[in-house]
């Protein structure tokens, strides 16, 4: 008799794979006789998503030295997009819609059939209703965005969410170029994994659009100072994606990229029109920034000019910011807008309400209490690379990125510290967030503590050999050690306390 044939082995991945495909499909279905457009629309613009952004991955993790990169990006894009929905349900179901996303929502829905019923021969004209500068571009974005979509609200929020990945991985890329011997892999493990990166840049708004684009000048930023191609291009475009949001979060980057360029290192061989070009470069990037000054008087409807100017701002914001449960300082009746001192030596105590808090003591309710715990760990975070912090001075004027990081994140902390709102402020300080996580890349000193300290780099890496240029991946053998460590998920995405309507822009 012959021997019976062996059990073949079960192939689990795909039988995994096609029960995730089944239970997609039947949960479409379902969704299509269930809801409408708004709900169900988010689960083919989520596959889609997916789809964009795979090979874009791809791409970037074949020219990566880094081991396991791909898995990384892939789950910071898919922990992003899946954040799209607690940040839906903070706002529509917690809070009833008191959002500026169903505004967004309501108004680019407009549009985008406007759009789709247009006669583009005959021009466009339609009225927003409102100065584009501001809430009216966040609205033409949003028609935009649903002329290919479709107007479906969770859908509007995956695609924002979406956006503001790209913004941070362009952060982790410019760290890489024009900082080759920081930390990359703690820092991409912080810029896309620290809960409030996760969850706020999530919706349809401003939030995400400044991400991309403060993302997008980051990115040209290091490619300059690294004397790469295309620089310009991206800072103009970068830039004017901000300055049509918020012209002010605008002039803090120019400020930053103006003394970033004239710290910039020199190259060895110099043309007789170096010195020349430089000084064009710096006239130019000044006006630019004087530019965007009178913008910001425009924007916010102020008068005059220096520091009666920034005076108002500072204290118009802190007016508007002054209501709900977290509210700082309440002014008094008679003071609905204080007037703000321009002294410097303000300046400590601005870094630290704007980065850390709230503290834990200062919670009020169990959505705050999640806020402050990400606070309290950064600052612990800090405490404890004192050792790493104690080389900014000397890597101030010899890596021109952390000059521009730190002016950035100095005058950022200086102007928000005026947002008299702990819950607003949680919003808000994720612009500053992914320039502040490259302090905490600082590689660490020769000889520090009993730690093993890793190579310094004398050259640049591996992958950099033909500036400019994606290049070829490198052999194993010439790649760093490095250790893959899985990133833990996320803790829940910390909510905004109830009365204080961070989903409002109040600047």
């Amino acid at each position: 008799m012959g021997r019976p044939p062996l059990p073949r082995s079960v192939p689990w991945p795909s039988v995994v794979a096609g029960s995730l495909v089944l239970g997609y499909v039947t949960v479409f279905v379902l969704a299509m006789v269930h809801t409408s457009y708004d709900t169900w629309g988010a689960l083919l613009v989520l596959p889609a998503l997916m789809a964009i952004g795979t090979p874009i991955l791809a791409r970037v993790a074949a020219n990566n030295p880094e081991r396991d990169i791909f898995k990384l990006l892939m789950l910071a894009m898919a922990l992003k997009l899946l954040c799209a929905f607690p940040r839906y349900l903070m706002a529509f179901v917690l809070y009833g819609g008191a959002a500026d996303a169903k505004m967004y929502h309501q108004k680019g829905g407009e549009l985008a059939l406007f759009l789709d019923r247009a006669d583009f021969s005959a021009g466009i004209h339609y009225d927003l209703g409102m100065k584009v500068a501001g809430t009216g571009f966040v609205i033409i974005v949003t028609g935009v965005i649903y002329a290919i979509t479709g107007p479906s609200l969770v859908g509007g929020f995956l695609v924002f969410s979406w956006l503001g990945f790209w913004g941070l991985l362009l952060f982790w890329r410019a760290l890489q170029i024009a900082f080759p011997e920081a930390d990359t892999r703690r820092y991409a493990k912080l810029v896309f994994f620290l809960p409030s990166l996760l969850f706020w840049p999530s919706s349809i708004g401003k939030d995400a659009w400044m991400m991309f684009c403060l993302g997008l000048t980051t990115y040209g930023v290091a490619r300059l100072l690294d004397r790469r191609f295309g620089a310009f291009v991206l800072i103009a475009l970068g830039s004017l994606g901000t300055a049509m949001v918020r012209p002010h979060v605008t002039v803090l980057a120019g400020a930053g990229l103006t003394v970033a360029y004239v710290l910039r290192k020199r190259p060895k061989q110099v043309s007789a029109l170096g010195p020349l070009r430089m000084v064009v470069t710096v006239v130019v990037l000044g006006a630019m920034v004087m530019l965007m000054l009178q913008q910001v008087n425009t924007f916010f409807g102020t008068t005059g000019g220096g520091g009666d100017s920034v005076n108002q701002v500072l204290s118009e914001t802190s007016r508007r910011t002054s209501q709900g449960n977290s509210v700082i300082n309440q002014p008094a009746p008679e003071d609905a807008a204080p007037a703000f001192s321009l002294n410097p030596a303000g300046l400590p105590m601005a870094v630290v309400s704007v980065l850390f808090r709230p503290f834990p003591f200062e919670a009020s309710n169990i959505q705050s209490l999640f806020q402050s715990v990400e606070c309290f760990a950064l600052l612990v975070m800090f405490i404890r690379g004192w050792p790493r912090m104690r080389q900014l001075p000397r890597l101030f004027l010899r890596r021109s990125y952390i000059a521009f990081a730190l002016v950035y994140t100095l005058l950022f902390c200086w102007a928000f510290s005026t947002i008299n709102n702990l819950g607003i402020l949680s919003r808000e300080r994720v612009q500053v967030l992914p320039l502040v996580l490259v302090l905490l890349a600082v590689p660490r000193p020769e000889g520090d503590g009993d730690r093993p300290v890793g190579r310094r780099r004398s050259r640049p890496p591996v992958w950099r050999a033909q500036p400019g240029q994606w290049g070829s991946r490198p052999p194993t053998s010439e790649l760093r050690p490095a250790r893959m460590g899985g990133p833990g998920g996320p803790s829940q995405p910390p909510p905004r306390p109830r009365g204080d309507r961070p989903d409002h822009d109040f600047h």
